[in-house]
């Protein structure tokens, strides 16, 4: 059984390609669901429920079981209570794999968490999570007999360093991506495929955006830069430098469908972010058959495997280099793209579902 909370989000996409993963080995997972907007409380009434220390208890559904309101007030539940909330399901007990830590358990059964990354506990890492809470709630976690997996080794490290705990509480599994459903229309605006660069994701500090500006400017390249991706963290300051940057051409948020194009249609995904759980734009313009230029931090280098161009983000020259490199070596980008294609073979959902069961123990 599996949470899918987090939708819309790149922790809603993790859950999307899991629960794939496992279908197209003939395992359905139940889902726990909880309700949606209809059922939501009011602010009210969710302090109110949330006070209760004792158990939720879900009904079953056609897809698997709900609890009203569950993820919201899951939340509350912890900061009154310290510990997460429990719930009980009808049936014998099973594995519950949660799609990120939620502080929520099963009672009876194995509960099982996907920790993406710990970049909030890191001080120099811009982040609008709270540190502190996080690293409490994982402490509650662990404390009341939670598993932990992630989405590369590299997350797997800096998971055990930054909470203190022993190598062998966090198991790294990698992840599933599912690159199928790109829109076939027109691209946005003026665009023409293999005619601009692309960067896809959250517009916020940690992305490295102003410094991949700065390069851009720097590097003379005529090839527009495009930037798509949801406000995050400095949104408005990368936005006002993306206005005075000539070139540079700014997209909202954008349907998955359309986001899938973008990449396929690139000349080269440009993703030079400062740190990074896993990457997963890397690993679907690999998939999609699109270069990439990605920061030399940890996770990307794991996840490119020697398919992408890796340059020093903090680098202005390198940065710089880098892009004159990507936009302009033909040879090199037919190289990194059949590269990249066969790196991912390996977040293919076949594999992944071999490394799912033997985590839960059923290979």
């Amino acid at each position: 059984m599996v949470s899918d909370g987090g939708a819309g989000t790149g922790v809603g996409q993790f859950a999307r390609t899991l629960i794939a993963a496992l279908q197209d080995v003939e395992i359905h997972p139940a889902i726990l669901e909880d309700g949606g907007p209809v059922l939501r409380r009011s602010r009210i009434g969710k302090l109110l429920a949330a006070a209760r220390p004792w158990r939720r208890h879900a009904t079953v559904t056609a897809g698997g079981f709900l609890v009203r309101d569950v993820f919201r007030e899951a939340q509350v539940f912890f900061d009154i209570h310290k510990r997460p909330m429990p719930i009980a399901l009808p049936g014998p007990p099973g594995i519950m794999h949660w799609t990120y830590p939620l502080p929520l358990r099963v009672t009876g059964w194995r509960n099982l968490y996907t920790v993406h990354d710990v970049l909030p506990l890191d001080p120099t890492i811009p982040s609008p999570v709270n540190g502190p809470r996080l690293r409490r709630l994982l402490d509650a976690l662990r404390a009341s007999g939670a598993e932990f997996a992630t989405v590369s080794e590299a997350a797997r490290v800096q998971i055990v360093a930054r909470m203190g705990w022993p190598a062998e509480t966090v198991t790294g599994c990698h992840q599933a991506i599912d690159v199928a459903g790109a829109d076939t229309g027109p691209l946005p605006g003026d665009l023409r495929q293999g005619e601009y660069l692309l960067y896809v994701g959250a517009v916020e500090a940690r992305k490295n955006l102003h410094r991949l500006l700065d390069a851009y400017r720097a590097s003379g390249i005529t090839t527009p830069l495009v930037i798509s991706g949801p406000d995050g963290l400095d949104a408005a300051g990368i936005d006002a430098h993306i206005a005075a940057t000539p070139g540079a051409v700014r997209l909202g948020l954008q349907p998955r469908g359309r986001v899938l194009q973008l990449i396929a249609g690139a000349r080269a995904l440009v993703f030079v972010s400062l740190a990074e759980g896993f990457g997963l734009p890397v690993a679907e313009a690999m998939a999609l058959g699109t270069p990439v230029l990605a920061g030399d931090v940890a996770a990307l280098a794991e996840v490119a495997d020697g398919a992408a161009l890796l340059v020093d983000p903090l680098d202005l020259a390198a940065l710089r280099t880098g892009l004159i490199a990507i936009d302009g070596d033909a040879a090199l980008r037919d190289r990194l793209a059949r590269l990249g294609r066969q790196r991912a073979q390996h977040f293919a959902f076949g594999p992944y579902a071999r490394r799912l069961l033997s985590l839960y123990g059923m290979a």
